[in-house]
């Protein structure tokens, strides 16, 4: 044996591991090799994350971490978003993955075989990820939709072979997202097995977070999802220039599913991988936390169905698990530092708003509507009872007992935007992002009109460029006619 066989043959054994496996695999997948399906889902995702960026920018805090990534410099390599800033792709990344998760209204629900779930937000990383390193590289709209599907089943694999509880403290936005997005940026980099297998080695050198984040309402609950997407894209450098990472960094000793995970599932990780493309399966109809949403799409229908006085109103029981209770987002709302997370983040808030207004949107995680007084009276009248089934998942029951004795009620098993169970409408889905984008208050609505027509085809685009000068400021001017 010579000894550039011997070499050869040595560089093969060290992809003969799971995260050769997944290396090969992202290294290997073509365009050719995806369904129809999984292309329009894809787009679905990105058109919602637009939208979602575009309002994302209004959120506290969002200009202070702008500000700080302007002065750390580099070259001008990507944009972030709405605000039109060249940074170096990592930073536009996480900038622009902090405004898309700011308001918590991003795709969400890794799913696996037979339409299991597991909480995740896939999205908030791989799609920043996707379009800061689409415009450092001047990738294809085919590459960037084989990068970002790639990507997702990935990270949805090894969400449901992670085992993950999201009361566990840790905050697997910034563990699987970071490893997901490595797979989209080193694809979109060109980057052969080897590299790939290097880029995730080193990812795994930098995945973190916590959800106390969120059970103490800090503007810090939308980084580590930020952090994933800037990682990811250093990761990928990283292995490009030549750094070495981990033989085995998903399956091996001390590695991902060893270190991160207390029940994992190490087969889900490559069962079929190559024939089904999972993702995020739920586009949130309701900008709030998804533990929120049973509650919230009751009352939505109560207030739908019936002409509701709330001084009529003497009392709102809530009906939810008793590990919902206990979580974060059955604590007591109070407006804290950041009244943003505080709302996102409350049954008792969200569900009162829908009463109200029979939606809750950005608009509405404001101080303003905080402290009205409707809504605070609304508030006096909730009480939240652990009486479902602890194996119920996603359930909630709403009681409305009006003065007069009678008794309104709605229960949720399934809440909106699931694609499999209770899809949200194409018409309902361009309508959310529609209303995000004039939220933002930055994007014309032709421009939005346009990127979405160029969403529809990204598959003959040879570059992002004309969709990404629709959503920055100097170009909301132009005329749809003159973008090619």
């Amino acid at each position: 044996m010579t000894a550039q066989t011997a070499e050869a043959t040595g560089l093969e054994n060290s992809l003969d591991n799971m995260t050769g496996t997944v290396a090969r695999h992202v290294a290997d997948t073509g365009f050719e090799n995806l369904d129809a399906e999984s292309v329009a889902r894809a787009k679905v995702r990105i058109i919602d994350s637009l939208g979602n960026i575009a309002a994302g920018h209004r959120a506290q805090g969002n200009d202070a971490l702008l500000s700080l990534a302007r002065s750390w410099g580099g070259a001008p390599e990507s944009r972030v978003l709405v605000h039109g800033t060249r940074l170096p792709a990592h930073n536009a990344a996480m900038v622009n993955a902090v405004m898309m998760r700011s308001y918590d209204f991003e795709p969400i629900g890794a799913e696996y075989e037979d339409q299991t779930q597991t909480a995740a937000h896939i999205s908030g990383t791989t799609v920043p990820v996707a379009l800061a390193v689409a415009e450092q590289q001047r990738s294809s709209g085919r590459d960037v939709l084989t990068a970002l599907i790639v990507g997702d089943d990935l990270t949805a694999r090894l969400a449901a072979a992670s085992g993950f509880d999201v009361y566990s403290g840790q905050d697997n936005t910034g563990t699987v997202n970071g490893l997901g997005g490595t797979a989209v940026a080193a694809k979109l980099m060109g980057l052969d097995a080897h590299q790939v297998r290097n880029a995730l080695g080193m990812a795994v050198n930098q995945l973190s977070g916590t959800v106390a984040n969120i059970f103490d309402q800090s503007l810090a609950f939308k980084l580590p999802i930020a952090f994933a997407a800037r990682n990811a894209i250093v990761s990928a450098e990283l292995a490009q220039s030549g750094f070495t990472g981990p033989a085995d960094a998903i399956g091996g000793q001390h590695g991902f599913l060893d270190m991160y995970c207390s029940s994992p599932a190490p087969e889900k990780v490559t069962r079929r991988l190559g024939e089904a493309f999972y993702a995020d399966c739920v586009i949130k109809p309701w900008s709030s936390c998804r533990a929120s949403h049973p509650s919230l799409d009751a009352c939505v229908r109560l207030a739908t169905e019936n002409t509701l006085n709330e001084d009529e109103i003497a009392e709102i029981l809530i009906h939810v698990t008793p590990r919902t209770l206990k979580g974060f987002v059955g604590q007591p709302f109070v407006i804290g530092e950041c009244p943003e997370v505080s709302g996102a983040f409350s049954i008792r808030f969200t569900a009162a708003t829908a009463l109200m207004y029979k939606t809750v949107r950005p608009e509405h995680l404001t101080l303003e509507h905080m402290q009205d007084p409707v809504l605070q009276g609304l508030l006096d009248k909730i009480r939240l009872v652990d009486s479902l089934p602890p194996a119920e998942s996603l359930t909630a029951e709403v009681e409305l007992r009006l003065r007069d004795g009678s008794v309104l009620r709605a229960r949720t098993d399934v809440p909106k935007g699931d694609i499999y169970a209770s899809p949200m409408s194409e018409a309902e889905i361009l309508d959310k992002y529609y209303a995000n984008v004039e939220f933002g208050g930055r994007t014309p609505r032709r421009n939005a009109e346009e990127a979405v027509k160029l969403i529809q085809r990204l598959e003959e685009l040879d570059s992002l460029a004309p969709l990404i000068r629709l959503f920055t400021p100097h170009f909301s001017a132009i005329h749809p006619r003159r973008i090619k």
